[in-house]
């Protein structure tokens, strides 16, 4: 099946954008509180710095595979390859796209779950009135991307600088404050390295890890990216660097304001920081530009992730409609429309608190760790040359990723384990029925062997 395939227009830029208004959303604003409650301490700080370094590692396994293999898809085409394409490539990439079916609009759901929470701020809304608010984002967000990647690019560009000024107001209010090396000054304050501080970091970590998420969502676009082995991997790095600099400088901003035993049970944090700085009509300002950072947060996470199924589809995984490229616009608008129809009935279901773990249980598995050992199994088969990016000191950054990932997972909790188990085991049980009625791998290898 010959299926067009989007032009590559989008530069570092641009591709820095795409990934820091993805990964701000929302996340860090809701997620403050959360962590400090969990580290109940003004060492807090140190959890933040474990999602960036996380982050920062795996992007590592990204940048090798986004730059080796840039097409639309991610993981996808990672699994696809460093699996093996006629065997159990088939299985590994078919399981992605079939966790991203449900896990991808379960991100854009939570985003605009938590848009509808913060917009309470400003009008409380009854719970029929918050479920519609956020259904409304989502049904705004695909009418938004309903149109060629190049106009895409401009409009991320400008909700990037929406967010980054949100970013430095919130910044610059506490530095004005003249109280803001404080915070970092007794970040160590009654910390004792034990093992209820490990702990700690591994739960906290959970919740920073979240809002870091999206790092590497220029590799779901690396059809659509310009000089990708080079692009790629800078665009990554970039956007981790500079969101790590942005969320530790508005942690710190904000506890130099608010008490860190005060800042922990707030679920308005940002808003009650300007209030008290600057009075409550610069509070209802702040408010709205976060909102405006969560919007621009579920633009670009649905961006990406509607190449996903398109990849698999034209590449014959999947469900034949969903390789359907716009006839004008040439973008992949049955992915967008499917994903974004499923994330709008999830932002009716679910609240914000269940999706957020079950979030980072249901891809780690599969996407995270599976794609780390692949990128091993890739480096003995192939010679060092297909890679135009190559992480320092590899392998041992691989098998950082896959410890720091397998602790995520534990954290996680054991329910949202096994329901991320039950998602990985239906999806083999469809797999291979699929495979049977289409005497795909294994069924293949069988009837030709008793032929």
């Amino acid at each position: 099946m010959s299926q067009k395939t989007p032009e590559r227009s989008l530069g570092l830029l641009q591709a820095t954008a795409i990934n820091m208004t993805d990964m701000v959303g929302i996340g860090p604003f809701i997620t403050l509180p959360m962590v400090i409650g969990m580290m109940n301490g003004p060492f807090f700080l140190y959890a933040w710095l474990a999602g960036a370094f996380l982050s920062m590692v795996d992007a590592m396994v990204w940048s090798e595979l986004g730059a080796a293999f840039p097409l639309a898809g991610g993981s996808y085409n990672f699994l696809k390859e460093t699996y093996g394409k006629k065997d159990w490539g088939k299985l590994m990439s078919f399981l992605f796209v079939w966790q991203t079916m449900i896990q991808a609009p379960l991100v854009i759901a939570s985003a605009a779950i938590g848009f509808s929470a913060y917009f309470s701020y400003l009008l409380p809304l009854p719970v029929i009135a918050a479920k519609a608010l956020s259904g409304g984002v989502v049904i705004a967000i695909v009418l938004l991307l309903y149109r060629k990647i190049e106009s895409i690019g401009k409009i991320s560009v400008v909700l990037w600088s929406a967010v980054l000024l949100t970013m430095f107001w919130i910044i610059g209010g506490g530095i004005a404050h003249g109280n803001f090396m404080h915070p970092i000054k007794h970040m160590n304050d009654g910390l004792t390295l034990n093992f209820a501080f490990v702990t700690a970091i591994g739960f906290a970590s959970v919740k920073s890890v979240y809002s870091y998420l999206g790092y590497y969502n220029v590799c779901h676009l690396g059809g659509d990216i310009i000089n990708p082995s080079k692009n790629i991997p800078r665009s990554m790095f970039l956007s981790i660097a500079g969101i790590a600099l942005l969320y530790l400088c508005m942690n710190v901003s904000v506890v130099s304001v608010i008490p860190w035993q005060q800042a922990k049970d707030s679920k308005f944090v940002i808003s009650e920081f300007m209030q008290q700085l600057a009075g409550p009509f610069a509070a209802k300002l702040i408010t709205c530009l976060v909102l405006l950072v969560a919007f621009a947060s579920v633009f670009s996470a649905t961006l990406g992730y509607s190449r996903v199924p398109y990849a698999a589809a034209a590449d014959g995984a999947f469900f034949e409609i969903f390789a359907k490229l716009h006839p004008k616009g040439n973008f992949p608008y049955i992915s967008l429309l499917f994903l974004g129809g499923v994330a709008f009935v999830f932002s009716l279901l679910f609240k914000l608190s269940d999706v957020i773990s079950a979030i980072l249980a249901m891809r780690i598995l599969v996407q995270f760790i599976a794609q780390a050992v692949g990128l091993l199994l890739l480096r003995k088969a192939r010679t060092k040359v297909e890679f135009p990016y190559k992480m320092p000191f590899f392998p041992l950054p691989v098998y950082l990723a896959i410890l720091m990932w397998g602790g995520i997972l534990i954290a996680t909790g054991l329910t949202l384990v096994i329901g991320g188990l039950i998602v990985i085991g239906t999806g083999i049980v469809v797999y291979l029925i699929k495979s049977k009625l289409q005497k795909e791998w294994p069924f293949q290898i069988k009837n030709e062997l008793t032929e």
